[in-house]
């Protein structure tokens, strides 16, 4: 079960995407004026369907809001099919757009093809604060920039960021990076833990929170 988010200032449209997707096992949350969403709550959805055309805010402009911060699938639902508005919905962070009017066969096929892939892909890739972790390619990205993390150093945003909210103690923290045979200064950790904290704040944030007289915490 997917938690999707369909956005569509018309209501019929948003009752026929509800029951269709229902139906799936998915829960779907329907929004009529996206004004109305604070940017936080788009992290918790899974898909967002979003209609281009609405008054006081158009599709476009709420995902350029947005893409930022949430990694799910965006969806377009859209009644304008020129190549230029297709190539705009995608070059903006759309993954994928469906023709109004749509078949429900189509809606949900396109649906749960882009979930299926979501959950591949997720199991290799993760997102906290912003930053998105590739944990095949042991890579972290901002903005979908590379962030210039050594080895070490990614290992520790790792740990953290996995586990965050969960307090490492130095100790730990060296154990996971240098091993119990580590012939490496515990003070190493606390130079990583600078250099970090560093490269995060040219990227205007700061997630990794001392604890002091016990260790370090990564925050959401």
């Amino acid at each position: 079960m997917a938690d999707i988010l369909a956005i569509d200032d018309e209501k019929g449209i948003l009752t026929i995407i509800k029951h269709a997707l229902e139906r799936e096992g998915h829960k779907v949350t329907c929004v009529t004026d996206p004004l109305t969403i604070d940017e936080g709550k788009y992290l918790k959805y899974d898909l967002i369907l979003l209609d281009v055309m609405m008054p006081g805010i158009d599709g476009y402009s709420v995902c350029r809001k947005i893409r930022n911060i949430v990694d799910c699938p965006i969806i377009f639902l859209t009644a304008k099919t020129m190549e230029e508005d297709i190539v705009t919905g995608l070059s903006i962070g759309g993954d994928d757009y469906i023709s109004k009017p749509f078949g429900i066969n189509e809606l949900r096929a396109r649906v749960n093809a882009h979930l299926r892939r979501e959950h591949r892909e997720k199991q290799n890739v993760f997102l906290s604060c912003g930053v998105k972790f590739n944990l095949l390619a042991k890579e972290a990205y901002y903005n979908d920039k590379l962030l210039p993390f050594t080895k070490s150093e990614y290992i520790i945003c790792e740990l953290l960021a996995i586990n965050h909210g969960q307090v490492f103690s130095k100790d730990r923290i060296y154990e996971k990076v240098y091993g119990f045979d580590g012939e490496s200064d515990i003070s190493a950790i606390v130079e990583h833990i600078k250099n970090i904290r560093s490269k995060l704040k040219s990227v205007c944030i700061n997630p990794i929170e001392t604890v002091w007289g016990i260790g370090y915490k990564w925050q959401e």
